[in-house]
């Protein structure tokens, strides 16, 4: 089964405590329209890997206008495109190459997970205007005081990372697309949000639309995120076409939105049968062949729309694997005729 009560938690924070033991979580107290709640974020994963991370700190997303018209408070989420439910993979929120594998704690500053969460957590706490949004499944109200800040009832949120792409076992019963966790900051005077996004070493990338379960791509067994320095392949296909520009608000009417690709491949690769898709997942097959390192640009045609108000654009080959996304804003799009770069 999916997560059973998959939220986002608005509030400002006010206490914090290192994730030490044998299940450490980073813990965040919260106070959301004076309700207390404690979010407790995996620093470390159950068979002892690292966690791999990530770190944005300008998080450009089109959530991010959802978010900031939140009330403060606990808000459930359907698991579909078009809520402010999070999906690390269809809602285009990072490439996998920039997940980082850290450790729970290691001598030094700033080179371990609970270093880099509480960088963002003490900031946010010494600024009164800040606001922290904490995606995960939720638990309480329960009958007696929280564990780690004493106040009543006990309640909060966890499982802030990624929630689907579990190999069979103890947490695959968790899977499900639309449903990631993350922490995610906003400064309202500096007009800036930063993200943190968490995975764990074991879960693959590529996952079923539908269940969320890993995805074979014909090596045996579910790809794991690459190096960055290494070419995509067959296996491990991210990134091989990429999108790197955008031309969502053109000047006359109507309009005449295009998508530019980028071959990064040695090899010219036939697009028959690819797909752009929007953010409400309504898309378009391509065809032809985009040749070795060059580009093609793509007249978007209906079902698929660029909209003016923020969205996603994500490409899939013939098999409705994703191969690259990215996505912009409505503050980017609202020039007309000005192509967005990615």
């Amino acid at each position: 089964m999916p997560l059973k009560q998959y939220s986002v938690l608005k509030g400002r924070p006010i206490a914090m405590r290192f994730g030490t033991g044998q299940s450490p979580h980073y813990q965040v107290h919260i106070v959301a329209d004076n309700t207390d709640f404690r979010i407790a974020v995996n620093v470390q994963s159950a068979d002892g890997s690292e966690v791999e991370y990530l770190v944005r700190s300008h998080f450009v997303h089109p959530i991010t206008d959802q978010l900031s018209a939140l009330p403060e408070g606990l808000h459930p989420q359907p698991p579909k495109p078009g809520s402010m439910a999070l999906d690390f993979i269809r809602g285009n929120l990072m490439q996998p190459q920039e997940m980082v594998p850290l450790p729970l704690s290691a001598p030094g500053p700033d080179n371990d997970l609970n270093d880099k969460l509480n960088q963002f957590v003490q900031r946010a706490l010494s600024n009164e205007s800040a606001m922290v949004y904490a995606f995960g499944d939720t638990w309480g109200p329960e009958t007696k005081a929280d564990n780690y800040f004493g106040f009543r009832p006990g309640r909060g949120i966890h499982d802030i990372h990624m929630n689907q792409g579990n190999p069979s076992g103890q947490f695959s019963g968790d899977n499900g697309p639309w449903q990631d966790g993350g922490l995610v900051f906003e400064f309202p005077d500096q007009k800036l949000w930063t993200a943190v996004f968490l995975k764990f070493q074991t879960q693959a990338w590529h996952t079923d639309d539908k269940t969320g379960n890993p995805i074979d791509l014909g090596g045996g067994k579910p790809p794991k995120p690459t190096d960055p320095t290494t070419p995509p392949t067959g296996e491990s296909p991210d990134g091989l076409v990429r999108i790197v520009a955008a031309l969502v608000n053109a000047v006359k009417t109507p309009e005449r939105e295009v998508v530019t690709l980028l071959n990064t491949a040695d090899r010219d690769i036939d697009l028959t049968g690819w797909m752009l898709a929007d953010k409400q997942k309504n898309k378009m097959v391509l065809s032809g062949t985009i040749a070795a390192g060059g580009t093609l640009a793509v007249v978007v045609q209906k079902p698929m729309e660029l909209s003016n108000k923020g969205g996603i654009i994500s490409l899939l080959d013939e098999n409705g694997i994703k191969i690259h996304g990215v996505a912009y804003t409505k503050a980017q799009a609202k020039t007309p005729g000005l192509t967005i770069p990615f």
